[in-house]
C-alpha cells in the first residue's frame, strides 16, 4: 500500500521506538534520542506551533547546525502541516533576511545564540525561538481518546489531512547577489524516491537483524536536500540510528565510526577524500610506501572478503561493522571510488538535485559498476537530449519554485533540464560527465568537459584537488587548471604531473596554462564544493591583472592574499577584536585560546598540526602560517598492549593499591579530608580539573 504522506514513517518510529535514532555531542557528553522520545519531541514542537498561532501550509524557518532538536523540529512541521524552511547554518545574514521576507516566514528556529543576535534581521511579527525553548507539552485526553494509537494521532496536529501533494519544505539556493529561488517539495516527491529504496530493502531485511542495531556518521548539513533524505527518511525504514559528526579532522571522523560501532559514513566527495588521504597518510606510515604499493598490486582483481582481509589494518581502524561509504551532492573522484573499493568496502553513489528531491539514479551497493552513479531508479522517465543533457520526469520532480509569495508551477508533463551531460553504457548505468554550462567549445568545434581533465589531474599523486575554468581568448574557452598540491610537493613537481595528465588526454583537451592555488583550501560550499565562480573571478582578475598567465607554472597569490583565511580565524582569538591580524601582529593568545585556534585552525583547512611543541612557540601570524605549510610528518600510533587490561591483572593492581600504596599513604602522609560536606548533593557524573 502506498504511503500517503511523509507521517506515514511514524508507523516506524513506533515500531522501533526503544532504538536509538538520533546521537550528538552534547559539550563532553554523548547524548541519545530513541525513536519514543523523537516522536515525543515532534509532539511537542507541533504543539507548540498550534499553539503559536502556526497554521497549517505557514512557513517556518529552521537555522541551525545538525541536531537532534533540529530533527524534532523538522517532524514537528510536518506534523502540523506546516511548511519547513531548512536554512544553512553558515547562511549570510543578508541572504536569510531576503529569504524571510521572500518566504513570509511566520516562526523562527535557530539556536540560543542567535536569538538575540540576529533579531533585527526579521520582521518584528516573526517569533524567534531557541530550539530548547520549547516547553514539554502533552496531548489533551480527548485527542488521546479519539486517537489512541497510529497515524491518524499525528494527523489530528495538522488543520486539514495531509497528502503527498502537500508541500513539506521550500529549499532556497543559496548566494549573495541574486534573489533567492526557492524550490517546493511535496510529501509526494521524497515518497516517490523512498518507494524503490524500500522495495529493494526489504529483500535483504532477513539479514539486518544480524547486523542490528544500525547506526549511520553523517557530516552532510541538514539543510541539505541529500543530508535530509539519508539522515531523516531512510534511517525509519530500517530502524537505524543517525549519528552527527560535526569535526572535519579526519582522526574524528574515523574514532567516531569506530565508537558508535556505525555500519555506513554519509559524505560529500570533498571529505571522502580527506578521510582517503589521511588513511594512506597512516598506512604509509605504519609500513612504508614500497609495502603499501605492494598490498595494493596484491589486492587488485580479488573478491570482496579477500580484499577485506588484504586491509584488514584499515577495517580494524574503522571497526568491524564499518563497511560503506555513501557518497552524495557531487560526483566522487574516481581516485577516491577506487581506493575505498580496493580496501574491501562498498561505495555508494547516487544522482539528482533538489529538484529531483535528491535521486534519480543510484547504485547497487553490491552490484556498482565502476565509475558509474547507478541506474535509473523506478517510476520516472528519462532521457538524454541530442547534446546530451539529463532529462527527467515523474513524482520526484519538484512542484514548482516558491517567487513572488507563492508556488510558481510548471507543467506536470514538463521535462525537467537538469543542466548535466550524462550517457548510458550497455548495461542502464549512467555516467556523469559535467555540467552544460561547464563545457568548453574548441575553435574546431569539440567539447572539453572540466570533469574529464580533472579526472586525469586527480589521477596523479601529487596533485591534492583542482579545478578546471574556462579562459576566454580571442573568442575561444580554453582550459585553465587551479591545482592544491599534496603535502610537500613542490613547483616542478607539479609541473611533471600536468604534463603526465596531459598523456592520457587527447591533444585538443590538454591544459596549456595552470597555476598553483597558494591557499590551504579552494573556497566551498557548506557541502564541500568549490565555489567555481569565486575561483574563476579571482583567476581571472590575476590574469588580468599582470599578465603572468603567459607563462605556465605560476602561484596565482602571494603570501597576503594566503592569509585572509588565516586572519579571519586569528582575529577570532586574540585580543585586538576588531584589529586587522597582520603577518607581523602579535597573538597574545592564552593557552585556552591557543588549544581553540589549534582545533579550528585543523578543522578550516582540513590538516592534523602534530607539532603542538612548535605551534606554542608561535608567536605571530606568520609563524602559525609557516606551520601550516610545513609537509604534514608521518607518525604511527601507539599499539598499546592489550593484556594490562585483562582481569587478572586489574585484580592484582587492585590487591596492590590496597595492601601497600593506600596504608603507606595513611601512615607516612596524613592526608585529612576537608569539605566533604559540600558534595553532599552532588550528582554525577563530575569532571574534575587541576589547576597544577
Amino acid at each position: 500500500m502506498p504511503r500517503e504522506n511523509l507521517l506515514s514513517l511514524f508507523r516506524d518510529f513506533e515500531r522501533f521506538r526503544s532504538d536509538i535514532a538520533v546521537v550528538q555531542k552534547r559539550g563532553y557528553r554523548r547524548e541519545t534520542w530513541t525513536y519514543g522520545r523523537l516522536a515525543a519531541e515532534a509532539k511537542n514542537f507541533a504543539i507548540f506551533l498550534r499553539e503559536r498561532g502556526v497554521n497549517t501550509g505557514d512557513r517556518v524557518m529552521l537555522w541551525a547546525p545538525n541536531s537532534a532538536e533540529w530533527v524534532a523540529a523538522f517532524w514537528g512541521c510536518l506534523l502540523r502541516g506546516v511548511v519547513a524552511v531548512p536554512m544553512d547554518d553558515g547562511a549570510s545574514v543578508d541572504f536569510v533576511s531576503r529569504v524571510a521576507r521572500d518566504a513570509a516566514i511566520k516562526l523562527v528556529f535557530t539556536t540560543a545564540d542567535r536569538t538575540l543576535s540576529t533579531v533585527e534581521i526579521f520582521d518584528p511579527a516573526v517569533s524567534i525561538v531557541d530550539f530548547n525553548g520549547v516547553p514539554d507539552e502533552s496531548v489533551g485526553p480527548e485527542l488521546r481518546a479519539a486517537n489512541p494509537v497510529g497515524v491518524q494521532y499525528y494527523d489530528a496536529l495538522s488543520d486539514v489531512p495531509l497528502t503527498r501533494s502537500h508541500v513539506a519544505e521550500i529549499l532556497f539556493t543559496s548566494g549573495t547577489t541574486s534573489e533567492p529561488r526557492g524550490v517546493v517539495l511535496t510529501h509526494g516527491n521524497f515518497l516517490a524516491n523512498l518507494g524503490p529504496l524500500e522495495t529493494g530493502i526489504a529483500a535483504y531485511s532477513k539479514y539486518e537483524r544480524w547486523f542490528h542495531p544500525l547506526r549511520f556518521v553523517t557530516m552532510v548539513p541538514l539543510s541539505h536536500v541529500f543530508g535530509q533524505f539519508m539522515a531523516l527518511f531512510v534511517p525509519p525504514l530500517l530502524g537505524a540510528g543517525i549519528v552527527f559528526e560535526h569535526s572535519a579532522s579526519s582522526s574524528e571522523i574515523i574514532r567516531s565510526i569506530k565508537k558508535e560501532r556505525a555500519v555506513a559514513l554519509i559524505a560529500v566527495p570533498r571529505m571522502l577524500e580527506s578521510l582517503r588521504s589521511a588513511i594512506e597518510r597512516e598506512m604509509e606510515a605504519r609500513v612504508g610506501g614500497s609495502s603499501l604499493a605492494r598490498t595494493w598490486k596484491a589486492a587488485e582483481g580479488k573478491k570482496f572478503l579477500r580484499r577485506a582481509w588484504i586491509f584488514r589494518r584499515i577495517h580494524r581502524r574503522l571497526g568491524w561493522k564499518f563497511w560503506a561509504f555513501i557518497s552524495g551532492g557531487a560526483a566522487l573522484a574516481a581516485r577516491d571510488e577506487e581506493f575505498f573499493k580496493r580496501a574491501g568496502f562498498a561505495v555508494v553513489q547516487g544522482y539528482g538535485m533538489t529538484e529531483t528531491a535528491s535521486l534519480i539514479s543510484l547504485n547497487h551497493p553490491f552490484r556498482a559498476a565502476e565509475g558509474s552513479i547507478g541506474k535509473i531508479l523506478p517510476g520516472r522517465d528519462f532521457r538524454l537530449a541530442e547534446d546530451g543533457e539529463i532529462l527527467v520526469r515523474g513524482e520526484n520532480v519538484s512542484a514548482g519554485y516558491w517567487k513572488a509569495g507563492e508556488v510558481q508551477r510548471g507543467e506536470s508533463n514538463d521535462w525537467l533540464h537538469t543542466g548535466d551531460i550524462g550517457e548510458l553504457d550497455s548495461a542502464g548505468n549512467l555516467h556523469f560527465r559535467g555540467r552544460k554550462k561547464n563545457v568548453m567549445v574548441t575553435p574546431a568545434g569539440l567539447n572539453i568537459y572540466p570533469e574529464d581533465l580533472e579526472g586525469a589531474l586527480r589521477k596523479q599523486s601529487v596533485v591534492r584537488d583542482c579545478v578546471v575554468v574556462p579562459v576566454t581568448r580571442d573568442g575561444n574557452a580554453r582550459p585553465f587548471a587551479a591545482l592544491l598540491l599534496a603535502d610537500g610537493q613542490t613547483e616542478s613537481a607539479a609541473e611533471a604531473a600536468v604534463s603526465s595528465a596531459n598523456a592520457s588526454l587527447a591533444e585538443y583537451q590538454r591544459i596549456r596554462k595552470w597555476m598553483i592555488w597558494n591557499e590551504a583550501d579552494f573556497p566551498r560550499t557548506s557541502t564541500g564544493k568549490p565555489r567555481l565562480a569565486e575561483i574563476s573571478a579571482r583567476v581571472h582578475e590575476f590574469i588580468s591583472g599582470d599578465g603572468a598567465a603567459q607563462t605556465d607554472a605560476k602561484n596565482l597569490f602571494s603570501n597576503s592574499h594566503a592569509s585572509e583565511g588565516l586572519e579571519h580565524l586569528v582575529r577570532r582569538f586574540t585580543h585586538q577584536r576588531g584589529e586587522r591580524a597582520t603577518l607581523e601582529a602579535d597573538l597574545n593568545l592564552t593557552s585556552l585560546d591557543r588549544v581553540e585556534l589549534m582545533s579550528a585552525l585543523e578543522e578550516k583547512f582540513h590538516l592534523e598540526l602534530d607539532d603542538e611543541t612548535s605551534f606554542a612557540k608561535a608567536q605571530t601570524v606568520a609563524d602559525i602560517q609557516t606551520l601550516l605549510k610545513r609537509p604534514a610528518a608521518k607518525r604511527g600510533e601507539y599499539s598499546y598492549p592489550r593484556w594490562t587490561q585483562s582481569w587478572p591483572i586489574q585484580a592484582l593492581r587492585l590487591a596492590i593499591y590496597y595492601l601497600l600504596v593506600w596504608p603507606a599513604t595513611i601512615l607516612l602522609a596524613h592526608p585529612r579530608v576537608v569539605g566533604r560536606e559540600n558534595l553532599a548533593s552532588l550528582r554525577g557524573p563530575v569532571l574534575v580539573i587541576s589547576n597544577h
